[in-house]
């Protein structure tokens, strides 16, 4: 009688102990495999979630902007993006070129609208660089040209992601729809983030795609300050924010983080600005040395371990 009292009470007990052991057990392995495996747990975020590298106007502290020697270092920087600012040309055509005139980094002079494509590729793209940065014992950039968007994404394909920056839209209505044509002709549409200080522009793209990254630039000729109400607006329609860097402070940073929209600085060239702005907690950077920045995410990653 006794022992058929006791019997019911033994199994249930045995049971929790093992349970709880087991338990135990499966936590200790799963950390164990957590700090074996971070290079795995890395693959379960998007690439949005990690520090980006925007290549600005491709590797543009290396070589000349906005040119294929220029992207194709940024490529081989391993950098996330390369930025292409887009400007129209006389006939239509769509160019890599960040300024409204052919003047400060070509051969020639007079605005892009002004000039035909075949006007704008007889020109040099980058003796100007050589002589700038007075690189003598090489060639290799005298005579560069200057690229169309459809010669970039046929160079580079899918090896790269695209920062796409539409460029003074009120002065080249349509060019959204050309940029987006081409996108769409070479199957990019995963490949690419547009960015532009128009935020119609930025609307348009949305009403076509609603997964495409889409980032709102502002500038600042003073210390940055932006509202809760601004915020909420570009959130409604963009991911985040390029902003110029030497006006903002950490607590902007956070204040549109805490928004929930991603921070891309521009053009943080120093590797004193970047350690900052990492520390401040940006989403990525926009750099003309693209290997530097890589390697100021590499020392903190290694401080951050020292830590630990």
């Amino acid at each position: 009688m006794i022992r058929k009292l006791l019997k019911p009470m033994e199994v249930p007990r045995l049971y929790f102990y093992a349970m709880n052991v087991l338990l135990l057990f499966s936590v200790v392995g799963l950390i164990l495999w957590v700090a074996d495996n971070e290079d795995v747990l890395d693959h379960v975020f998007s690439k949005e979630e990690k520090i980006v590298t925007v290549a600005h106007r491709g590797a543009s502290g290396y070589a000349p902007e906005s040119t294929l020697a220029s992207y194709r270092l940024g490529i081989r920087m391993n950098a996330d993006y390369i930025e292409i600012d887009l400007q129209e040309t006389l006939d239509g055509e769509l160019i890599a070129m960040h300024d409204e005139t052919v003047n400060r980094t070509t051969n020639g002079s007079g605005r892009v609208k002004s000039l035909s494509l075949d006007e704008i590729k007889s020109l040099d793209a980058g003796s100007w660089f050589n002589e700038k940065h007075q690189i003598y014992a090489r060639e290799e950039y005298v005579n560069e040209k200057v690229p169309t968007l459809r010669e970039i994404f046929e160079a580079f394909g899918k090896d790269t992601r695209y920062m796409l920056e539409v460029k003074s839209p009120e002065e080249n209505p349509g060019l959204e729809e050309k940029m987006w044509a081409l996108v769409t002709e070479f199957d990019l549409a995963d490949h690419i983030a547009v960015q532009s200080f128009s935020k119609e522009s930025l609307l348009k793209i949305r009403e076509w795609d609603t997964d495409v990254p889409l980032f709102q630039l502002l500038w600042y000729s003073r210390p940055a300050y932006i509202s809760d109400t601004r915020l909420q607006e570009i959130s409604g329609y963009a991911n985040g924010i390029g902003v110029n860097f030497l006006r903002i402070n950490e607590s902007f940073v956070h204040k549109v983080k805490n928004a929930g929209l991603l921070m891309y600085p521009y053009t943080v060239n120093y590797q004193l600005n970047m350690d900052k702005a990492l520390k401040w907690g940006v989403d990525g950077v926009h750099t003309d040395y693209p290997d530097r920045f890589k390697e100021v995410i590499e020392e903190l990653d290694e401080s951050m371990i020292g830590l630990d």
